[in-house]
C-alpha cells in the first residue's frame, strides 16, 4: 500500500488548484450548515448494504448477505456520465501496477448468488432467497445517481459535483474490494467538507450545503491494483 502521510496534502493541493481555476463566486465561508450532519437517505442505505454484504461473507452468514441484496434491490439507481480529471497522485512516486482487479463492485445479483451458496441445503433460507428473486425490483424507491470509474494504482480522480442548498447532500464511494481508496470533499472555497483516509474502499459522507454549489470530490487509489468503484450521489 502507498503511504498515507501525503494523502491529505496531495488531494487538498489538487482540489484547491482545480477550485481556484473553476470558480470565482462571491460566496464566503464553508458551504455546510453547522451541526447539520444529514440523514440516512438512499445513498447511505446502499453503502450500508455493501458493508453488510462484506460482513456476511466474512462470517459466512447467508441471511446477512440476503438482507444486503434486498436493500440493494429496493433502491433504483440511475447510471450517469460525469466529467472526471484523472492524474498521478502527488507524492506517490512510482507505483507498481499489480493488475486490473475486478470490473465493478458487487451488485444484487452477485449478492443473491453468494447468499444461495452460503445457504447450502438450508431450505428455509433458500425459500427466502427465492422469494427475494421473485420480488425483484418491484416497489423500488427513487435513488441516487451512479458513475463507474476504474482507478489505477497511484492515480487520483477528481469530480465536480453540484448539490442543492438547504437539502441533504449524500456521497458514497463503493469500491470492488481490491484496493484501499481515500476520499476528500471540498467546497468551491477550498474548505474541507469530508475526509476519509481509513483502510477501506467503502466510504460515505453527508452534509447540508448552505447554498447551491459545486463540490470537488477527490478519490485516491492507495493500493497496488486497480479499483473499480462507483461514486454515488443523491
Amino acid at each position: 500500500m502507498i503511504a498515507t502521510n501525503f494523502t491529505k496534502a496531495a488531494i487538498t493541493s489538487l482540489i484547491l488548484s482545480a477550485g481556484t481555476m473553476a470558480w470565482a463566486e462571491d460566496k464566503s465561508g464553508t458551504n455546510a450548515a453547522q451541526g447539520a450532519e444529514g440523514g440516512q437517505g438512499p445513498v447511505a442505505q446502499l453503502a450500508m448494504a455493501q458493508n453488510l454484504y462484506q460482513y456476511g461473507m466474512a462470517q459466512k452468514n447467508a441471511l446477512a448477505v440476503l438482507t444486503a441484496a434486498q436493500i440493494t434491490m429496493s433502491i433504483d439507481v440511475t447510471d450517469v456520465e460525469r466529467d472526471v480529471e484523472n492524474k498521478p497522485t502527488e507524492g506517490a512516486g512510482e507505483v507498481a501496477d499489480g493488475g486490473e482487479g475486478a470490473e465493478a463492485p458487487v451488485d444484487a445479483a452477485v449478492m443473491l448468488a453468494s447468499a444461495r451458496s452460503l445457504a447450502a441445503d438450508d431450505e428455509t433460507i433458500i425459500g427466502l432467497i427465492e422469494d427475494a428473486e421473485a420480488e425483484g425490483a418491484r416497489g423500488r424507491i427513487g435513488g441516487p445517481s451512479r458513475t463507474l470509474s476504474r482507478l489505477h494504482a497511484g492515480r487520483t480522480d477528481v469530480f465536480r459535483v453540484p448539490f442543492y442548498g438547504n437539502s441533504l447532500a449524500e456521497l458514497a464511494i463503493i469500491g470492488d474490494g481490491d484496493a484501499d481508496l481515500d476520499l476528500l470533499v471540498t467546497d468551491e472555497n477550498g474548505n474541507v467538507i469530508c475526509q476519509d483516509v481509513s483502510y477501506s474502499d467503502q466510504l460515505y459522507c453527508s452534509w447540508t450545503p448552505r447554498w447551491d454549489g459545486n463540490f470537488l470530490v477527490g478519490v485516491v487509489n492507495q493500493g497496488r491494483v486497480r479499483n473499480s468503484y462507483y461514486i454515488l450521489t443523491n
